[in-house]
């Protein structure tokens, strides 16, 4: 029960087999309080069924493209819980044409809006959180190895990744000082709804289940499993890293 009485949020639920599930599956079963945000009103009432087997969870609307319903809703949650110890930032997104289309014809909304969603709602919503951890915690993005890596596909959202990255260190180092520490998981593929959208998905799903040293690919519940350790004060000596949760692809050179 390691996040036993910590009140956890969850940005990102999209639906059960997405990687924020995982988590809030692992945070539930270690004792979490959960609270979390939906981005489309028309997805409210799915997203309610889907956690309202877990006691307590609470949703709240935010956009994150929008600074003043970020505000808003730390405003709400500081106002209904007082403090939270720790955030699951798990928010991404790019224009399908983007990639779909080699990188070199990306437009220039298209690697504005990839940047916006994916990297800088992090900073935005830390600058936010810190305001309602007076106690310090947990901040926990998630990644992909195509930040490093030149995968087919993966295009301007390994550029909005790296970004994220960079960002998780830069905001490691603000924040260290109040206790908040920031990190990042990096995950082997999973067939989210955001995955399905980098095309060969499959023949990458494959090359982890061949390559990778655990010779399998892992699921939304061993990188839940990943996600609430670092939410815990158990990660408490840990900033500012990504972390693989890949079955140990990322180290393969082949």
């Amino acid at each position: 029960m390691i996040l036993k009485g910590k009140n956890i949020l969850i940005m990102g639920l999209r639906n059960k087999w997405s990687i924020a599930w995982g988590a809030a599956q692992a945070a539930s079963e270690q004792g979490a309080n959960l609270i979390f945000t939906y981005l489309a009103q028309e997805k409210a009432d799915s997203i309610q069924k889907l956690v309202e087997p877990i006691p307590g969870a609470k949703l709240y609307p935010c956009d994150v493209s929008n600074d003043e319903e970020i505000v808003k809703l730390f405003e709400d949650i500081k106002k209904d819980y007082g403090e939270i110890h720790g955030i699951l930032h798990s928010i991404a997104h790019a224009n399908t044409e983007d990639l779909h289309n080699p990188f070199v014809q990306t437009s220039r909304d298209g690697f504005a809006h990839a940047n916006n969603i994916s990297a800088y709602s992090l900073v935005a919503v830390a600058r936010e959180a810190k305001n309602v951890m007076p106690h310090g915690g947990g901040i926990v993005t998630l990644t992909y190895h195509g930040s490093e890596k030149v995968l087919p596909n993966y295009n301007v959202m390994g550029v909005a990744k790296a970004a994220l990255e960079c960002s998780v260190r830069y905001l490691a180092s603000d924040l260290g000082p109040v206790g908040i520490r920031v990190n990042a998981v990096s995950s082997g593929p999973i067939k989210t709804l955001s995955a399905r959208g980098v095309k060969d998905l499959g023949n990458i799903i494959d090359a982890v289940e061949q390559k990778a040293p655990l010779r399998k690919n892992v699921d939304i519940y061993e990188v839940g499993d990943v996600v609430a350790f670092l939410l815990s004060d158990m990660s408490r000596a840990i900033t500012g890293e990504v972390i693989y949760a890949d079955s140990g692809f990322n180290i393969m050179g082949i």
